[in-house]
């Protein structure tokens, strides 16, 4: 019998935000599988800190690059296709020899993470389990203490690494806002926001649901660039009783 790949979704970063089967899993995995950055710890490792069995075998998948080629180089998809042909191999291998493994997913697997390319490489070959989890924003925007949408409010999510004029064109069209990606484009963004004229309306969320959150304006961030766990909310006005 074939062993099962099990990308299981750890919420945005409070063990107390897993579900029930994410936990029953980490908890009962024989082998885990994980995404870092070289030299890092890991945040979907780090999530599982005093969780794992005795004796588990950890299996870190360390990113080649991260933001040290811009997207748009075309070295850029050929060096993750090849990294992520190799963790499809690994993973491939235990699971034809009878081992079930877990990888470890922040947020939910389907929800712009890392899991999804291995899902789609691996899902006609053994059999791959999906757990499904909160994600960061739903984590940013319950921070916020502010509901993210009303009535028939839109709510659109939007990657900070777009074009200006398509951020511009994005914000416009959207009720309700959740910009991610955001990191050194934040200038762009900041641009984008004001464009839209919804500046004065942008939330700023850091680390939601990890320590160091904070919850603030967009308009009182000083610096031009943010931390990888951040997320830019505009809070839908919509319809209400």
């Amino acid at each position: 019998m074939t062993g099962v790949i099990h990308g299981v979704g750890l919420g945005p970063g409070d063990q107390e935000l897993m579900s029930v089967r994410a936990d029953r899993l980490v908890r009962g995995a024989s082998h885990i599988a994980f995404f870092r950055k070289e030299g890092r710890a890991g945040r979907a490792r780090t999530i599982v800190e005093g969780m794992l069995a005795d004796g588990v075998v950890e299996i870190a998948m360390e990113y080649p690059v991260t933001t040290e080629i811009p997207l748009s180089d075309p070295r850029y998809n050929d060096v993750l296709a090849a990294f992520y042909a190799d963790c499809r191999a690994q993973l491939r291998a235990l699971a034809e020899q009878g081992t079930d493994v877990v990888v470890l997913c922040e947020g939910d697997p389907f929800f712009y993470g890392s899991f999804m390319h291995l899902y789609t490489r691996l899902k006609d070959e053994v059999e791959v389990k999906v757990v499904p989890a909160i994600t960061g924003m739903s984590a940013a925007w319950t921070a916020s203490g502010v509901p993210i949408t009303w009535g028939d409010d839109v709510l659109s999510t939007i990657m900070g690494t777009l074009p200006e004029e398509a951020l511009v064109a994005a914000l416009s069209q959207a009720d309700a806002v959740v910009l991610m990606k955001v990191g050194r484009n934040l200038p762009k963004v900041r641009r984008a926001l004001q464009a839209a004229g919804k500046a004065d309306r942008a939330v700023l969320v850091q680390y939601a649901a990890m320590d160091g959150q904070t919850v603030g304006p967009l308009s009182d961030y000083p610096k031009e660039t943010l931390p990888y766990f951040s997320i830019i909310l505009v809070h839908g006005q919509g319809r209400r009783p």
